[in-house]
This record gives C-alpha cells, structure tokens and sequence, in this order.
C-alpha cells in the first residue's frame, strides 16, 4: 500500500461499494476493501486498474465471515476512515433470524475491532437505509433522519419465517442502525460515527456483469423495461431513488467532514420513481426498441416528486450540509440503461 490515508471499504465487492471504492480513490485515499474472498473482488480490482488506477491503492482482506468476534482486527489497522457497507441485501429472505442477526453482529463486530485496534481511525461511516426511517404504518406523514421505523422488526417477531422478504430486509437495517447508535452511545469510541442512509439506488455497475442473470435487483428494473421483459421488477409501495453516484460523494463527503457529522444520519434520497417514469424516460431515449408505454405521465409528478396525500420525506438536509443537490431520475435511468446495452 502507498503512503495515502487509507480507508477500510467493507463488503468492497457490492455494486454501490465499488463506487464508494472508486470515489476514495479519486479523493486520495488509498482502499482497503475486505471480501468473503479474494479471488470474488478480482473483477473489482481489474476494472479499477483499466480505468487508470494503480493497483498499489488497492488491498483487499479476506473476511469469509463477519460476525465473527476480532474478524476485522487486522484490516482495521492504521486505517483513518472506515465505511461499513457489508450487510444481507435482498428481498427474497425467508428467514428473518440469521439476516438480522448477520446484519447487527457483523456491525458491532467491526465496530469492536475499530474500537480496539483502529488507533489512527477518525471516522466510522456506516450505510443503513431509507427503511430504517420510513414506518409504512403511517400515512401521508413527511420523513426526516428524526424518524425511525418501528414497524419492522415487531413483524418479524410475530411472523417468523411467513414474513414477506421485504420486512425482513427492513428489519435488519434498521436494527443494525440501531446497534451501530447503541454502541457509540454506550461505548464512546473515540471516533466519528455517520449514518448514509440511502434510497433506493440505481446507476450504472462499476463492474459490467457478463450476462443479465447477474444484473443487481436495485438496477433490475431499468433493464427489465429496455429489454422489454413482461414484468418489469417490482420498486415497492413508495418507489423512491437515488442515484449510486450521489451515494459515494456523500460517503466521502461524511469521512472528510466527519467532526461536523458526527452522531448524524443523512438521507441519501432524490425523490419518486415509478415503473412508469422509467418507461417514459426510456421510450423517448431509445425509440427502436418499442418499449411497453404502459400509461404514459401517469401516476407521478413530472420532477418526481411525491405525491399530494403519500408518504414521503424531506431530502434537504444532505443538501444543505454538502452544497450538492442530487442527480434527477432521468439521468439516472438513461445511465443505467447505457450501461447495461451490451446486455439486450
């Protein structure tokens, strides 16, 4: 490793931490990334070093699991930032139990060993979720980073394994987010702590995969409706966005200003989508390929903001505190969709 600060990048090998991997670089930092295994991050690193970066910049751990107690010991080391990026992400859980318990033991794990061994570690920026704020038991109600969502993990205590996928990805976010407050709160380690807490993000993938089947669900449904697939995947009841770009800045921004945000969560959130923009957008950039126009400008605003009488949340604060306003859906789609042209 070069003599740049270092961050440590964990779960380096997930679509918006290979972004946060490549911002770091751009700022100056060299990364340490960990992964369940060295030969999974190659792609990573390969795709890196074609754009230019030096390989030199770029280490990764091999942690094959993350809950386990000193897993982090060594990649913590001599290290000034770390982001915490690895965590269960799907919507296909069946089981509530060992996702929300890899979730939060796996957060306080690295949060024990920054604690012990992360002698020079500044900041500890961690990425949570929208779902940790917004309570779908509520109605046309504003969310802000003051909220939290206590619907969650009470369903899954009362469902088991019937609760539907969605909710179990829900609850171990936020109570994962949980845990990270309980510890600085209960710990008080000497570093910064941060929560991103972003929408859900699109954008293209750093590393193109080979064949569609391996397309991420969050950037799933840009393609489904380019390549014309039936049904389109699903965004959810509120479908909200956010472009992975404007997720990485904000991880960056929060370990070079970390003394400002420490204790602080910051929503990562654009505005609305929709299935139905998503057609819009693209039947007017891609014309030949006669994409389903489902209902034409039906069904959301045309800035793609919400809806009079929905929920839906104030998404200044991250604004404010960085001078950047966020990336508009549209872009967001037609980048996305570039991306992705090798793929139909």
């Amino acid at each position: 490793m070069s003599s740049k600060p270092i961050v440590l990048v964990t779960g380096a090998t997930g679509y918006i931490a290979g972004w946060v991997v490549k911002y770091f670089l751009d700022a100056g930092y060299s990364v340490r990334g960990t992964s369940r295994s060295k030969t999974s991050a190659q792609p990573l690193i390969d795709t890196l070093v074609s754009k230019g970066y030096s390989a030199s910049d770029i280490e990764i751990y091999e942690i094959a699991d993350i809950t386990v107690p000193g897993a982090f010991d060594e990649a913590v080391k001599d290290v000034q930032v770390i982001t915490h990026l690895a965590s269960p992400v799907s919507l296909s859980f069946s089981d509530p139990d060992p996702v929300i318990r890899t979730a939060v033991e796996g957060s306080i794990s690295v949060l024990r060993s920054a604690k012990a061994h992360g002698n020079n570690l500044k900041t500890f920026v961690n990425m949570s979720s929208v779902v940790s704020i917004i309570d779908p038991s509520f109605k046309d109600k504003v969310f802000t980073e003051a909220d939290w969502n206590n619907f969650a993990y009470p369903t899954t205590q009362k469902l088991g394994t019937s609760t539907p996928g969605f909710v179990i990805y829900m609850a171990s976010k936020v109570e994962a987010e949980r845990a990270v407050w309980k510890f600085r709160d209960e710990e008080k380690p000497s570093f910064n702590v941060v929560s991103i807490n972003p929408a859900w993000v699109s954008g293209p993938p750093l590393v193109i995969p080979k064949d569609k089947s391996k397309i991420g669900e969050t950037t799933k449904t840009i393609f489904d409706v380019l390549a014309n697939e039936k049904e389109p995947y699903p965004l959810g009841a509120l479908p909200t966005y956010v472009h992975v770009y404007d997720v990485a800045r904000l991880f960056v921004w929060a370990a070079e200003n970390g003394d400002k945000a420490n204790g602080e969560r910051y929503l990562a959130l654009a505005g609305r989508s929709g299935v139905q923009p998503i057609r819009d957008i693209l039947t007017k950039a891609y014309p030949e390929r006669n994409i389903d126009p489902g209902q034409p400008g039906e069904g959301y605003s045309p800035d793609w903001t919400f809806l009079p009488g929905e929920n839906s949340f104030d998404v200044t604060k991250a604004v404010k505190a960085t001078g950047q306003d966020w990336i508009k859906l549209d872009q967001m789609v037609l980048d996305t969709a570039k991306a992705y042209e090798s793929l139909l």
